[in-house]
């Protein structure tokens, strides 16, 4: 039996002699076993590889059904295929994507992602003085372009587009997270981390991997991007080389044992994520009087920096770790477990992480 290479997101699948038609294991993407842009692969698969590979789609399969029921609709509200980006190139200096998704009339709908994208785009445009035309905004919202698979994959060259020394990104993410099964070996813990696209249902989720290779990469020297991602399962979701340890204070190396090179073209990737890759990330009413629902990460992220700027402190890496471990330290202690939703439980359970693709120094200022 043959195996084929998925190529949207490099999964292994299985191929008989007679196929022509295959669902990809891991991206679910129906692929072509006679066309050329896929790779087929001669007889080498182990039978314990060809094991996990079924079992992993069988788990997969299963997550999908709980998240999304049988009757979804995947999102989409019209049959016409949705809008790519097309607008002007992004302004000089800074430059922000930001990306939430509710995934409405779907099972396991968000509430909070719909604020999170109003507070953060606040948040860079009053504290961060970000020009309003160098946002773009990815939101169900009908004034907004739907985040999409393609918009979001598109969003990211924009994003890229012309960069110069001296520039700040940011991209931001509020939705689903799942994780499945690495097969290349660039995983410490041997699993890919995603994000959920408004339409994964149908054309599959981004890898970390792509995200990696689109947004890190790219980066060259003087460039600095920022990636702040409020989702399940988002400790390494950039596959950055460093992450940090808080009860250490020092940075763990996260480099693939397969040695495949995951840094920049010279500058510089930092990532503020909602937990650690094996932990789900939580919406909630907790932290608001008027009982809104928000992302908890989001919510403390905001809160650091603002309570920071409040009392006249300077604003710093681990001074925004520290206070958003404690604040949701302190929500969990306390028991504010109503309005707590997000896939799969109902606590505050998770710890936020920060990865980086060079180490340095936490007590820095943190600049956007």
């Amino acid at each position: 039996m043959d195996s084929l290479i998925c190529k949207y997101c490099r999964e292994r699948s299985s191929v008989t002699p007679s196929t022509q038609y295959i669902r990809c294991h891991g991206c679910q993407r129906a692929l072509s076993v006679g066309s050329t842009e896929d790779e087929v692969l001669p007889k080498g698969l182990s039978l314990d590889t060809r094991k996990k590979m079924t079992e992993e789609k069988e788990r997969c399969l299963r997550v999908r059904k709980k998240f999304l029921g049988s009757n979804s609709q995947h999102g989409q509200t019209s049959s016409q295929p949705p809008p790519v980006i097309t607008q002007d190139p992004p302004a000089r200096g800074k430059r922000a994507l930001i990306c939430g998704i509710t995934y409405k009339k779907q099972k396991y709908e968000l509430r909070g992602t719909a604020q999170d994208v109003k507070n953060m785009r606040d948040l860079l445009v009053k504290q961060f003085r970000f020009p309003e035309e160098s946002i773009l905004i990815l939101a169900e919202d009908e004034k907004y372009r739907p985040p999409t698979r393609k918009n979001i994959e598109h969003a990211f060259q924009w994003l890229m587009r012309g960069i110069q020394s001296g520039d700040s990104l940011v991209f931001y993410f509020s939705g689903h997270g799942l994780r499945q099964r690495d097969f290349q070996g660039d995983e410490i813990d041997g699993f890919d981390e995603t994000i959920c696209p408004l339409d994964f249902q149908s054309n599959g989720n981004i890898l970390d991997n792509y995200i990696n290779k689109a947004i890190v990469r790219p980066l060259i020297p003087g460039v600095t991007l920022h990636a702040i991602v409020d989702c399940c399962h988002s400790g390494t979701m950039l596959d950055l080389p460093h992450v940090y340890n808080i009860n250490t204070g020092k940075w763990d190396d996260n480099r693939p044992p397969s040695g495949t090179y995951k840094g920049t073209s010279g500058g510089r990737a930092i990532c503020f994520s909602a937990c650690e890759d094996y932990q789900q990330a939580a919406d909630t009413t907790a932290f608001s009087t008027e009982k809104e629902m928000t992302g908890a990460m989001t919510h403390t992220f905001i809160r650091a920096i603002e309570e920071a700027v409040a009392s006249n402190k300077q604003i710093t890496y681990q001074g925004i770790l520290d206070s958003m471990h404690e604040t949701l330290k302190q929500a969990q202690k306390s028991g504010f477990r109503a309005g707590i939703h997000r896939l799969f439980h109902r606590k505050i359970l998770q710890d936020p992480q920060l990865s980086s693709s060079e180490e340095f120094s936490t007590s820095t200022e943190f600049k956007l």
